[in-house]
């Protein structure tokens, strides 16, 4: 990310790019943002069903456990019906990660050293390469080897670090360096610790995450703390939040964790106020209905909401739209940072939303100008 205020700069890790599916991961790509189904594959209805949920809150990739040979007969189906790369979940045996592989997935979870014998990880490498498979290592505190567990006395950083180059080894043994990297923990210190090791040692692209990190309020605090230290010092090339919660719940924070950070722009950034006794309006439901009425909309746009005259009208001028509560019922509308006009209270939810909606499709209409203008010079 390039900003001409200095104290707002990432420097983003240089890391190769490999291909999950359709989608580059590493180097200069945007940090892609993934979750994970929690519908018994098996029930592919129900598992389509829920990705698409998840496609709609701007998943770009997305993990389904193959534990079982039941779970991977259909998992061709599940891939073709997805408009998102399919990660396939595989733990311990190697026989899922050949068969989810010849069936479409787009990259296999899999740790090389907990599947067997070097002929086993070659045969997994071998299906991955017929296939353009890429592969995630995932280490994890809460599974470390208990080779490591003996070494360290207790999972730590240089525990995590030295499985993960464990199993890059067993990879590049065999030729293959379509990887990506994860060393997880539910301790937050321990984690950003690892992830600052591994980044040093490899130039692979690194999966972001807090494992186990909760519920909703609990686990967005924790992955956001986590998470956004790693990306902040520019570490970091995908993430998953993992959230005791619906799967979209964790695409939306994940976007979040982005947006706050000035990585991704998608959606509309809200700006509002912890609400007080000024409030002209009652704050903190209208947010929450402009939230919830707001899911749909994927152009990248600001929106602030903020009870009274103290500090609206400044946030108001660094945003698209804006609102500041009045007295008697009657508030100020900004667009574009400049006052425009007034709406009551009892037309003002639907009134900012139709805004937010025109203001959209503007945008969008300048994108596609712009993209015109762009095709016609280069000609």
């Amino acid at each position: 990310m390039n900003d001409i205020r200095p104290w707002r700069t990432i420097e983003r890790r240089q890391s190769r790019q490999i291909m999950v599916g359709s989608v580059p991961v590493g180097g200069d790509a945007p940090i892609t943002v993934q979750t994970m189904t929690n519908t018994p594959t098996e029930d592919v209805g129900a598992t389509i069903d829920q990705i698409r949920r998840c496609e709609d809150a701007g998943a770009d990739i997305i993990r389904v456990s193959c534990p079982t040979a039941d779970a991977t007969e259909h998992f061709d189906e599940i891939v073709k019906a997805a408009t998102i790369p399919i990660v396939a979940d595989i733990h311990f045996h190697y026989k899922r990660a050949l068969e989810a592989a010849d069936k479409g997935a787009a990259c296999l979870r899999i740790n090389p050293g907990n599947i067997g014998s070097s002929e086993r990880v070659a045969e997994v490498v071998r299906a991955a390469k017929a296939n353009g498979c890429a592969i995630r290592i995932g280490v994890n505190a809460g599974s470390l080897e208990k080779d490591l567990l003996e070494k360290y006395g207790e999972p730590c950083p240089e525990a995590l670090i030295e499985s993960a180059l464990d199993h890059i080894k067993l990879l590049e043994d065999h030729d293959f360096h379509e990887y990506k990297v994860a060393v997880k923990a539910s301790d937050v210190f321990l984690a950003v610790a690892a992830y600052h090791g591994l980044a040093e040692a490899v130039d692979c692209p690194l999966h972001l995450g807090i494992t186990e990190a909760g519920g909703l309020i609990g686990g967005t605090v924790k992955s956001s703390i986590g998470i956004g230290n790693l990306l902040w010092a520019g570490i970091g090339d995908t993430i998953r939040v993992s959230l005791s919660a619906e799967p979209e719940e964790e695409v939306r924070v994940g976007f979040e964790i982005l947006k706050a950070l000035g990585l991704r722009t998608r959606g509309v950034r809200v700006i509002s106020c912890p609400s007080c006794a000024r409030q002209g309006f009652d704050v903190i439901r209208t947010v929450q209905a402009l939230e919830e009425r707001l899911q749909h909309i994927k152009t990248p746009m600001s929106l602030s909401v903020l009870g009274c005259v103290v500090n609206g009208p400044g946030e108001a001028r660094e945003t698209d739209i804006g609102i500041t509560g009045g007295g008697n019922g009657k508030h100020m509308v900004y667009l574009s940072g400049v006052t425009d006009h007034h709406v009551q209270s009892g037309d003002m939810l639907d009134h900012i939303v139709d805004l937010v909606e025109q203001r959209a499709a503007q945008i969008e209409d300048e994108m596609s100008d712009a993209g015109n203008a762009d095709a016609v010079a280069a000609e």
